[in-house]
């Protein structure tokens, strides 16, 4: 199974559309989980109309129409593998152990709302994810979103793609 992770795409007020490749990404995945700050309902619709199957959360920055249709905290089994998907966690030091406290029954947590890629584990096993941006980098160097594979009831490698940057071979 295909996952692709996202956050944090801010549209239209840090950019006008999604860039072509997260969209060539969204129609390659089994399942599409965003973290949140979508902004403009239009921005949920596209993924609505594109994903295959979309897990999503509000973020701070989206309004009541937003929070009316997504929860703040979503939960989902995918493979045998427990997903939790919320916005924001808190400050950075940390983070691990207090996601491992507030998602005992979660395998995986999917989290935005800093914008910086993050890819850690909590003691017990917590795999904590932040895919950061496809449209606003801030203080990072690159644009970015994340895929991996659900497989025999495991994640397999996740994948942090830099938008607009080729990727490595080999």
């Amino acid at each position: 199974m295909r996952v692709l992770l996202t956050s944090d795409t801010h549209l239209p007020k840090r950019a006008k559309s999604l860039p072509r490749e997260l969209l060539e990404a969204i129609d390659g995945a089994d399942v599409v989980i965003h973290a949140g700050d979508w902004v403009d309902e239009a921005a949920l619709d596209l993924f609505v109309s594109r994903a295959r199957r979309l897990i999503g959360v509000y973020g701070n920055n989206d309004g009541p129409g937003l929070r009316a249709r997504l929860p703040e905290v979503a939960r989902a089994e995918l493979g045998g593998v427990r997903f939790a998907v919320v916005h924001e966690t808190g400050a950075a030091q940390g983070r691990e152990q207090r996601c491992a406290r507030r998602f005992p029954d979660a395998d995986v947590l999917v989290f935005g709302h800093s914008h910086i890629p993050w890819d850690t584990v909590a003691p017990g096993g917590l795999r904590l994810l932040n895919p950061g941006s496809p449209t606003d980098r801030r203080r990072q160097p690159h644009h970015t979103y994340m895929t991996t594979r659900v497989t025999g009831r495991s994640l397999g490698p996740v994948t942090l793609h830099r938008i607009g940057v080729p990727a490595e071979n080999g």
